[in-house]
C-alpha cells in the first residue's frame, strides 16, 4: 500500500517465534530481532557494541507457520516489512503505543551460517540448516522428477545441474 514504511532488519531471534491462533481463526507468529550496531574503535583496536534494537514482529498465515518451523532463538535473520503503530489501554489504564513490524519476508542470514531450503506444498519455502545450527531439517528428501527443470531450487544441494 502506498505510504506504509517499509524497512529491512538484519539481528538475532531473542527468542523462539512464538505461534498462536486468533479467534477469528488466523495464525500469527510473533517474536523480537535485536540488531545491535558494532564499530571499530581505533583507539582501541577493538569492536565497539553500540545500544541494541529490539523490535517486536509479527507474521501471518503460512508465513507464521515457516516461522515457527524454521527459526529459532538466537538465529541471525533478514527481515523485511512494514512498521506500524497501535496503540492500546494497558492493564493499569494507561493508553500506549507500540511500533511493530509486518514482516513480509524473513530469512536466515547466510553471513555466518549455512542453510539448505525447502519447497513447501503451497508454492513456500522452509528453511533448514545443513549444520545443525537450529534450523529444522527438511522433513523428506525430494525427488529430482517432481520439479520443474526451470525451478531454482530444484536440484538437491551439491549436485551438478547439467
Amino acid at each position: 500500500m502506498a505510504g506504509e514504511t517499509v524497512i529491512t532488519i538484519v539481528g538475532n531471534l531473542t527468542a523462539d517465534p512464538e505461534l498462536r491462533t486468533t479467534r477469528n481463526g488466523g495464525t500469527v507468529a510473533n517474536f523480537s530481532i535485536a540488531a545491535t550496531p558494532r564499530t571499530f574503535d581505533k583507539q582501541s583496536n577493538q569492536w565497539v557494541d553500540g545500544d541494541a534494537l529490539f523490535l517486536r514482529c509479527s507474521a501471518w498465515r503460512d508465513l507464521a507457520t515457516h516461522c515457527a518451523q524454521s527459526l529459532a532463538k538466537g538465529m541471525r535473520v533478514i527481515a523485511q516489512g512494514r512498521l506500524q503503530q497501535r496503540s492500546y489501554q494497558a492493564q493499569d489504564g494507561s493508553q500506549r503505543t507500540v511500533i511493530e513490524l509486518q514482516v513480509d519476508e524473513i530469512g536466515p542470514s547466510l553471513r555466518y551460517a549455512t542453510a539448505q531450503v525447502q519447497k513447501m506444498q503451497s508454492g513456500g519455502y522452509q528453511g533448514g540448516n545443513a549444520n545443525g545450527g537450529g534450523y529444522q531439517q527438511p522433513q523428506q528428501a525430494r525427488q529430482q522428477s517432481q520439479t520443474p527443470a526451470d525451478d531454482p531450487w530444484g536440484a538437491p544441494a551439491g549436485e551438478p545441474d547439467f
